[in-house]
């Protein structure tokens, strides 16, 4: 009988995790497989262990694991060691899979030969007025405009990728790339697949392996969420001298351009407000004309970023729902300016102090 095992790094997941192992247990795989289920908790203080303990006293083939680190990457890294299987599949808790989730992952591994595989990243939010903030978080989640056209957010697409969402991996990927970068808190998966690509792999998504992802339920647990994720990403392309993917660098250097401008004509006016040059003196002229220009470039940015964000979220009411269009700018802002405030801090950070800041290290689920 060959193995396959389920890898879950987990912390705090109290109300969810009884409903995952079910999910799990109801897999079906293909005949001459098993399974084994390896959940590491990142020390849960919310009852998450003792319900977990009680499910594996129920069901042998689920383990629960200590990850004293707490973070994805050292839970991930625990499984890992630990796992028998010849194939490795990593679950979230936070997402329901297609009773085939698995088996889909097992075939399109074994059709392609790919050193990853997976399916695309599909959201989606709770239903009646109590989600409509979640639907609406979903749907800017899904739109390719705010996600910067990642094909792992196209739920169509077939074929080879930079990075898919979650992912399976024979074990000889591990033996080969090696495990995921404990000193990252956040984006370890994207490192992971970057080291992959760099070392000739191959990475593989696949729209038969279906899943449903239930993103954050705030627009203030959003922007936490990917002004960490924003602050990660700079330590990863550091560390490989590039980036996975040109849309990293966007928001980054779009709110780094607008804080920029905005110094900048705050400085211009206070040189002028305070008199430090002469009144209409030639410095004085060329003064106020570079204000001007620094102004009508700040409104220039601020009104196109503002139609556009408008654009965007009346396309994605008219096909996902009227009702979300009211959230949709301050989401859509949220995914923006967190990730790209959380990559100008990242930044600084990784080249000016040469390592992270601890706050950043603090889990936002």
């Amino acid at each position: 009988m060959r193995i396959v095992s389920v890898i879950v790094p987990c912390r705090h997941e109290r109300d969810h995790i009884e409903a995952f192992c079910r999910s799990v247990a109801a897999q079906v795989l293909p005949e001459g497989w098993a399974l084994e289920v390896l959940i590491a908790d990142g020390q849960s203080e919310d009852g998450t262990r003792e319900r977990l303990a009680a499910w594996c006293l129920g069901d042998p083939r689920f383990v629960m694991l200590d990850n004293p680190g707490r973070i994805v990457s050292c839970g991930l890294n625990r499984c890992i060691e630990r796992a028998r299987g010849e194939f490795i599949v990593r679950l979230d808790v936070h997402t329901v899979y297609a009773p085939d989730y698995i088996a889909q992952c097992l075939a399109t591994w074994q059709a392609t030969g790919a050193d990853n595989v997976g399916g695309p990243w599909r959201a989606e939010g709770a239903a009646g007025p109590q989600g409509t903030v979640q639907r609406a978080i979903a749907a800017a989640f899904q739109s390719r405009w705010v996600a910067g056209g990642a094909l792992s957010r196209d739920l169509a697409y077939e074929g080879q990728v930079d990075t898919v969402y979650l992912g399976s991996w024979p074990r000889q990927t591990f033996e080969r790339f090696g495990g995921f970068d404990e000193t990252l808190v956040r984006n370890q998966d994207d490192e992971h697949n970057l080291r992959i690509h760099k070392s000739g792999g191959r990475i593989w998504q696949s729209a038969r392996i279906r899943s449903t992802y239930f993103p954050r339920a705030s627009v203030a647990d959003v922007f936490r969420q990917y002004r960490q994720y924003g602050y990660w990403k700079p330590f990863v392309m550091k560390k490989h001298g590039q980036a996975a993917a040109l849309r990293h660098l966007i928001p980054g250097v779009f709110v780094a351009s607008f804080v920029m401008l905005l110094i900048l004509s705050i400085a211009l006016q206070l040189i002028l407000s305070l008199d430090l040059v002469a009144h209409e003196s030639p410095e004085w002229l060329a003064l106020s004309w570079a204000k001007l220009g620094v102004m009508a470039l700040l409104n220039l940015q601020f009104i196109t970023y503002a139609v556009g964000v408008i654009f965007i979220s009346l396309a994605i009411a008219r096909e996902q729902g009227k009702e979300l269009g009211r959230y949709l700018p301050r989401i859509i802002m949220a995914y923006h300016f967190g990730y790209g405030l959380g990559s100008i801090r990242g930044w600084f950070d990784a080249l000016v102090r040469g390592r992270p800041d601890p706050a950043f290290g603090r889990l936002t689920r």
